[in-house]
């Protein structure tokens, strides 16, 4: 398909941070996307999970395969879009390389210790990986991506301050790593983000609400009849019911799942679609300093996104079994990073040297990078090396 005028043009990219020769057999957005892929924080995603954690079952998602699923829908939509494509995959791709072991668990254990430090957030934490913690070339920290890729992960869920340079109410103060980063690269927190990172936000809840159900269904913490009385979803159900009445119960399941991904696909088209010929857009930077997102679910699927999220909350989220669970995981982080806090001679030596004793706010940064970079694997092989006297180390 012909590239839509409002999309964003690799050749018209404003660059990188550090200058560097480009490619001549792939577009900037293109090398952006590889890079991600051959980042080691990419890898890591592999054995960190969204609910449950690593070694309750090989068939549950993990930020790995929710990524590849959020790409696969990102260029889906962008296809139909006219917009670019790699871009889209790029950002869909590095949007969850910022998150903690153990799901919002870890985060929010991480940004309960870092309080007195600036917090922690899995999306700075994304932007300070990019650009500072990946050391993979000779020339410069980071993995030295475009400004409309960095911009797209710092703003792919909206604007991040007012016309003023204020947090709306409530936001709390911006994440220490997006501050110190905008004194290098100005990512204009104030406008939204390009169109091809507002897909990629809507695709991410695209993916995480059907795929929660999905692993929601195979753990056993609900069954397909709980769904019945959920706008939409129970509409497809009985749909499904209907006319595969003898259908065994797993596959009657992903029928479901693969009916409600496309529905919401075909509303963010359509809604899309409205907006884009109310605006008329021009050039992408008509759809940055629009007031509102331009690629959005319409109200009525807005309302249905809702209710969906609220049931997965009650009877998933929070479903005693997985209560346990992140009880588990938040202590295991809590006990790790007091312990590291305090003697930072137990990081690994090249961690170590970069510390400035116990209880600064450097080595509490420090501290945070590593813990953060943990696996729910390595995070729980750590925890028994470092607490558990009949573990060798």
């Amino acid at each position: 398909m012909t590239a839509a005028p409002y999309a964003s043009d690799p050749r018209r990219s404003r660059g990188r941070r550090h200058p560097e020769p480009e490619s001549p057999t792939r577009s900037v957005f293109q090398r952006d996307r590889d890079r991600i892929i051959h980042s080691g924080a990419f890898r890591r995603l592999q054995y960190k999970t969204q609910v449950f954690v690593y070694h309750e079952g090989d068939h549950y998602r993990t930020r790995l395969t929710h990524s590849l699923e959020v790409a696969q829908i990102a260029r889906s939509i962008c296809r139909v879009l006219g917009l670019d494509e790699d871009l889209a995959e790029a950002l869909a791709l590095a949007h969850d390389l910022g998150h903690t072991c153990f799901g919002h668990a870890g985060e929010d254990a991480l940004h309960e210790r870092m309080a007195p430090f600036g917090g922690f957030d899995h999306n700075a934490q994304t932007l300070r990986i990019l650009t500072r913690l990946e050391k993979r070339y000779a020339d410069f920290d980071g993995l030295n991506l475009t400004w409309e890729t960095l911009e797209g992960v710092v703003k792919h869920n909206g604007p991040l301050v007012d016309a003023q340079g204020k947090r709306r109410r409530g936001a709390g103060p911006l994440p220490v790593a997006i501050l110190d980063y905008m004194g290098e690269q100005d990512l204009e927190l104030a406008t939204h983000a390009g169109p091809e990172a507002q897909v990629a936000a809507l695709a991410d809840d695209i993916a995480y609400n059907n795929h929660d159900i999905d692993d929601g269904l195979r753990a056993g913490l609900f069954q397909l009849a709980d769904l019945r009385d959920l706008p939409l979803v129970g509409d497809v159900v009985a749909a499904v019911e209907r006319q595969y009445p003898e259908l065994e119960r797993q596959r009657m399941a992903h029928e479901v799942v693969r009916r409600l991904i496309n529905r919401m696909v075909e509303d963010v088209l359509g809604e899309t679609a409205r907006r884009l010929a109310a605006l008329k857009p021009g050039l992408v930077e008509d759809i940055r300093h629009h007031g509102a997102p331009v690629v959005a679910f319409s109200p009525e699927m807005q309302a249905q996104d809702r209710a969906l999220k609220e049931f997965l909350k009650a009877r998933m989220y929070r479903h005693d079994r997985v209560n346990r669970m992140t009880s588990k995981a938040r202590r295991t982080v809590r006990e790790l990073f007091d312990l590291f806090l305090a003697e930072p001679d137990c990081l690994p030596a090249d961690w170590a040297r970069r510390a400035e004793g116990s209880g600064t706010p450097r080595t509490a940064r420090l501290v945070a990078d590593f813990i953060a970079g943990m696996t729910d694997r390595f995070a729980i092989e750590e925890h028994a090396r470092l607490f558990d006297v009949s573990v060798h180390t």
